[in-house]
């Protein structure tokens, strides 16, 4: 694997560290890819706890495998392509982390292992390609779930993050020709899976939230506060699509549905109508940090984050997550 490059200063100073054992120098070096390469992680698996663990796995094998790196390629591809394995592998190994394929599964089936992705833990100097909006969004996260994992692998190095066939097809020991095939595939797929989504993932693409989307979660916030539900019926589109995990099931798909049972499970009745929310972003998404104060409660507690896709200053999609044991979103746990 080649990348027609003279040895960096970067790669220099990595062949060192590994030639003289200094795991301080070697740890220095490599930690400044960590947040583009959990974004990578997160992108294969779906999960940021997995992702979390997978990043530090390709650190180890980084370190295990260092005399290999001869500096003919960039550091950070030798990176990814250790990274892209490990998660490989750990898909090999946990078969309930890769979901029936879209066109076996049933209609309304989610992905019961996706969680949100913190924006704070985003690259903090990102390359469009690595985190454009568009390819951290929680519906393109879930469409790349429906990618058998070495398609899926393919589609990520080559549509997100523009590598050529030749460099993928090395890192994925695949032939050029399986690469293109695979990428072929993967592209129908995804289109599939978002028939109303911009699909040009190397274009630019803005990472701020719009006017309409701020306003929406205003209001959204407002209506949940007051325990308005005509108001916040009139902010979801009639055919929205409500998920809540991890909690197992169908997804909802009309707004009057989600609402009744939202109703029925006893939200906004006596007892459940003092709200507090926060307003916050989550895979570069507008969201919402619900909490619920009861009656025999002096505080107002944690109960879930709403995720929304906003579209024309409507509510389309609605994901909801119980997030009440999750530290690294850095949610207060109380108000």
């Amino acid at each position: 694997m080649t990348d027609a490059r003279p040895l960096g200063a970067d790669e220099a100073t990595f062949i060192a560290a590994a030639r003289s054992g200094d795991t301080a120098r070697f740890a220095l070096i490599t930690e400044r890819h960590r947040r583009e390469l959990r974004v990578h992680c997160y992108r294969m698996l779906a999960n940021y706890e997995d992702a979390q663990d997978m990043t530090q796995e390709t650190f180890l094998r980084a370190w295990n495998k260092r005399e290999s790196f001869k500096g003919n390629a960039a550091l950070r591809t030798w990176l990814y392509r250790i990274a892209t394995n490990v998660c490989l592998d750990f898909l090999e190994k946990r078969k309930d982390r890769t979901p029936v394929p879209s066109e076996l599964s049933d209609s309304g089936s989610e992905v019961p292992y996706l969680q949100p992705y913190p924006d704070r833990m985003l690259p903090e100097d990102p390359q469009e390609s690595v985190v454009a909006r568009e390819t951290i969004e929680l519906a393109f996260i879930v469409a790349v779930q429906h990618l058998p994992p070495r398609q899926r692998a393919v589609f990520i190095l080559r549509d997100v993050l523009g590598w050529p066939a030749s460099k993928a097809a090395d890192a994925l020991e695949l032939t050029v020709a399986s690469v293109t095939s695979a990428l072929q595939r993967a592209r129908v797929t995804m289109r599939e899976q978002l028939p109303d989504r911009r699909l040009d993932w190397r274009s630019p693409a803005t990472h701020e939230l719009s006017n309409d989307e701020h306003g929406v979660v205003k209001s959204y916030i407002d209506a949940h506060e007051r325990n308005d539900l005509d108001g916040l019926t009139s902010l979801l589109r009639d055919d929205l699509r409500f998920a809540m995990l991890p909690e197992p099931g169908t997804v909802i798909r009309t707004a009057k549905d989600a609402v009744d049972g939202w109703v029925s499970g006893g939200l906004f009745q006596r007892g459940y109508d003092d709200w507090r929310c926060i307003a916050t972003t989550v895979n570069r998404m507008p969201a919402a940090v619900l909490y619920l104060r009861t009656p025999d409660d002096p505080e107002y507690r944690l109960l879930n984050i709403a995720v929304l896709h906003i579209v024309d200053g409507k509510i389309a999609e609605l994901t909801g997550f119980d997030v009440t044991d999750k530290p690294w979103l850095d949610l207060p746990p109380t108000l």
